[in-house]
């Protein structure tokens, strides 16, 4: 008897742009649509990403403008008039994933990240 063999399948990584190039921060596999992942960052500030059940991919800064904390990545994802956002878990305030604005107050924005996958 012959056994085929076995199909190996290639793992996507999710990777950020950053100062230096593309950063590979975690397996696709990881992002769950509705769940940020946070990632630590070469400058030492943190990246919050979202993946949507459309399978679209965001990454904004971590960092709650508001209160301070790092906690982006923990918030309530959702839509408004069709715009993918993040609610922060202290004060609510919804920050839009694809340009960083505040929903809530247009003076604030958090920084933006080009994301996308590569095979590894």
């Amino acid at each position: 008897m012959t056994l085929a063999p076995e199909s190996t399948t290639t793992a996507l990584k999710v990777q950020l742009r950053v100062a230096d190039g593309w950063l590979e921060v975690c397996d696709l596999a990881v992002l769950l649509p509705g769940r940020g992942v946070a990632a630590l960052l070469p400058d030492g500030r943190q990246a919050a990403l979202f993946r949507d059940r459309d399978g679209a991919l965001y990454a904004i800064d971590n960092r709650d403008p508001f209160g301070g904390a790092a906690v982006l990545s923990r918030g309530l994802t959702g839509t408004h008039q069709g715009r993918p956002f993040v609610a922060s878990p202290l004060l609510k305030q919804r920050f839009d994933l694809e340009t960083g604005q505040c929903l809530d107050d247009e003076a604030v924005r958090v920084t933006t990240y080009e994301v996308r996958t590569a095979a590894s």
